[in-house]
């Protein structure tokens, strides 16, 4: 078996360590003589994994003692319904941020449940920058202030967290949670999708502020309510057992390679060499991202010659590079290189670019 250097934006590639330790525990976990998959997700032995998994993500990103952190499913669009349907409590609107399609997504979304102010949007600008904060309209009696800090299609990235005073600061980090430290007492919520940088697809982590739990809508499914979802360790009804114990495993991974900060120098490093080699193309390849807006995590570029698109996908795949087409509302290429992504997976991009404008500029 050959493997594939995966440059999916999600379900992205996970770590070899992980993958490796889920094979030999597959068929007899913790000594239980069943897969995580079979047993109870109420029984003793995954109650305490659950518990593990929690106080290693609560001590990777140094969780306050006063933020609840759940363990839900639906992925993080489900959340585009379950923030407002949970913290709007009493006010009408909130205010939203637009910088690409999934934070224009969750406003679709919320614009269901409550009058949405987008305070600021990109649209115009095709998606490629931030709007200047001096422009941002917001709105002081908002229930929250939403954003994207990463939007995985565009490649646009905050490097800040926004002042919102206070109106409790939503975020949806599905593409950059764990890939850096982060100030959690900032947020009023973060949530994020586990297919890029937290396992497989199918979990969805929310991190919650206490006193934002308590304000969900009469008409909200049970399921939706936080409160009721915090009560119950994240089990209101059966947990995605596997994903998980993979998420498990991963916190512990991410531990294993010093945290967070070494994590964050590891990836800034990664992109900074893709960029290098985009830049460096002389105009070959090329990165639409206004550069200080330019994401760690998901690279987008196209090629100044339309037509070798099909060749350089073909080519790449031929190579081992893999799931390197852009998305279809933008085109190009885009190449995901979250925290399981080996520095030599980057490498190997970069020295096929290179190969391949050699021999076709």
């Amino acid at each position: 078996m050959s493997r594939v250097f995966n440059f999916s934006a999600g379900p992205a590639n996970l770590p070899m360590e992980v993958l490796e330790q889920a094979k030999q525990e597959l068929l007899d976990w913790n000594g239980t003589g069943a897969s995580v998959m079979e047993v109870s997700h109420r029984g003793k032995p995954f109650v305490e994994l659950a518990e593990q998994a929690e106080a290693d993500l609560r001590d990777l990103l140094a969780v306050p003692p006063s933020y609840k952190v759940l363990f839900l499913q639906g992925g993080a669009q489900l959340q585009f319904a379950m923030v407002p349907l949970n913290l709007l409590g009493d006010k009408k609107g909130a205010d939203y941020l637009d910088t690409g399609l999934w934070s224009k997504k969750a406003i679709q979304e919320g614009r269901r449940f409550a009058e949405i102010n987008v305070a600021a949007s990109s649209e115009a600008q095709g998606y490629t920058s931030i709007p200047a904060v001096e422009e941002w309209q917001l709105n002081e009696d908002a229930a929250y202030l939403h954003y994207t800090p990463n939007e995985t299609i565009g490649g646009v990235e905050f490097h800040w967290v926004p002042e919102s005073g206070d109106v409790p600061l939503v975020a949806d980090m599905s593409s950059t949670i764990l890939s850096r430290p982060l100030d959690v007492s900032k947020f009023g919520l973060i949530y994020a999708g586990a297919q890029k940088n937290i396992g497989p697809a199918g979990l969805t982590l929310v991190i919650v502020r206490e006193d934002l739990i308590g304000k969900t809508s009469e008409t909200a499914p049970s399921l939706f309510d936080y409160g009721r979802q915090a009560d119950t360790g994240s089990m209101l009804n059966t947990a995605p057992t596997f994903i998980w114990y993979v998420a498990a495993l991963v916190f512990k991974w991410l531990k294993a390679r010093g945290g967070l900060t070494a994590m964050a120098e590891y990836n800034l490093r990664k992109a900074e060499k893709l960029y290098a080699c985009i830049d460096g193309s002389s105009g070959f390849y090329n990165n639409p991202v206004a550069r200080k807006f330019r994401s760690w995590m998901n690279v987008p570029f196209t090629l100044a010659i339309p037509d070798l698109d099909d060749r350089f996908l073909s080519a790449s795949e031929q190579a081992g590079l893999a799931a390197l087409k852009g998305h279809r509302s933008v085109g190009g290429m885009r190449a995901s290189i979250y925290n399981a992504m080996p520095e030599q997976g980057v490498d190997a991009l970069i020295s096929f670019m290179n190969e391949f404008q050699r021999t076709h500029g």
